[in-house]
């Protein structure tokens, strides 16, 4: 991956305590895995930046490279990478992705 890429990627998980990376926007998802993460981040009343990747071939393959994991949906909180919709559906169904979400206001 190119240097100006991955600190463009490290920038925008950087500059936002809660980032997703998905196909379309929070507010038009274009997958069901995406629209997955939305909504259980909806339900956890936690505030997000979205970035659909759909609008950046870049970005769309860099992310991939970047948290070396092959799949969009990914979810980076407090510049951490945390995982994709299986992932957070789970952890939500646990309860940890909202003491995940909520320790980044303490």
């Amino acid at each position: 991956m190119e240097d100006t890429l991955r600190e463009r990627i490290q920038g925008i998980i950087e500059g936002n305590d809660v980032v997703l990376f998905m196909k379309g926007t929070k507010h038009f998802p274009q997958c069901g895995f995406s629209a997955t993460v939305v909504e259980v981040l909806r339900r956890s009343g936690s505030e997000f930046q979205d970035v659909n990747v759909l609008e950046d071939q870049a970005i769309r393959q860099g992310i991939k490279e970047f948290a070396n994991w092959p799949t969009i949906p990914q979810l980076y909180v407090r510049g951490k990478f945390v995982g994709g919709c299986d992932i957070i559906r789970e952890m939500y169904e646990k309860g940890d992705l909202e003491a995940l979400l909520s320790a980044k206001e303490s």
